[in-house]
C-alpha cells in the first residue's frame, strides 16, 4: 500500500513540474507578445496575468508538496 502512495506521488510531481514548465512557456511568451505591442492592449496584459497568476499557483503547490525538480 505504501509503495502505490510513493507511486503515485511521484507520477502526479512529474505532471506538476511538467505543467509548471509548460506555464513559464506560455507567461514568457504572453510577456514577449505584450512587449512587441505599439499600443496598450487590455486583452494582451489580461493573458499575461492569467498565465503568471496559474504558474505562480502551480509554483506554489509545487512547494507545498515538496517537489524537487531533478
Amino acid at each position: 500500500m505504501f509503495f502505490q502512495k510513493d507511486k503515485l506521488k511521484k507520477e502526479y510531481d512529474q505532471q506538476v513540474i511538467a505543467l509548471i514548465k509548460a506555464t513559464k512557456q506560455d507567461w514568457q511568451q504572453a510577456q514577449l507578445i505584450e512587449d512587441y505591442l505599439n499600443d496598450y492592449d487590455l486583452e494582451a496584459v489580461a493573458k499575461r496575468k492569467i498565465a503568471e497568476s496559474i504558474h505562480f499557483y502551480l509554483y506554489k503547490e509545487a512547494r507545498v508538496r515538496n517537489v524537487k525538480l531533478k
